[in-house]
């Protein structure tokens, strides 16, 4: 991946329904230059969908929260596996510090919620998790 590269994963960052026309102009590049990286970075794995971000506040039902989860021993890959299985994670993060993963969570109700952090909690070689609820997103 190169610099062109970088600018135009920037760019879509920015705005994913930008048209290649637009992201030819910003780039200055030809139409088809800007279609061809496009394709490249999807056929290889870089960029693997494309997806639609709404404000916080706009889902008033969903409950959100961060949960930090603390790994025994070097048992991260099984544990994982079995994280990306539950269907209220919607997204997974390998972090440091005191923590060893940093799980996004997403349910419809407090008692949907609480289900999933029991699933969780009983997954073996988790030594520990502290859960926060979002209540007010900022940005």
């Amino acid at each position: 991946m190169d610099s062109t590269d970088q600018a135009l994963i920037s760019l879509l960052r920015q705005n994913a329904r930008y048209a290649v026309a637009d992201l030819a102009k910003k780039l200055g590049l030809s139409r088809g230059t800007v279609r061809n990286r496009m394709l490249r970075l999807e056929d290889s794995g870089v960029i693997v969908g494309y997806t639609v971000q709404l404000r916080p506040d706009t889902q008033t039902q969903t409950i959100r929260a961060w949960m930090s989860i603390a790994i025994e021993g070097n048992m991260s890959r099984q544990v994982i596996a079995s994280l990306l299985g539950e269907p209220c994670i919607v997204a997974l993060h390998d972090t440091n510090g005191r923590w060893d993963l940093l799980a996004e969570l997403e349910a419809d109700s407090l008692a949907d919620l609480g289900q999933a952090l029991e699933r969780i909690r009983l997954i073996r070689n988790i030594s520990n998790s502290e859960t926060s609820i979002h209540l007010k997103s900022f940005r």
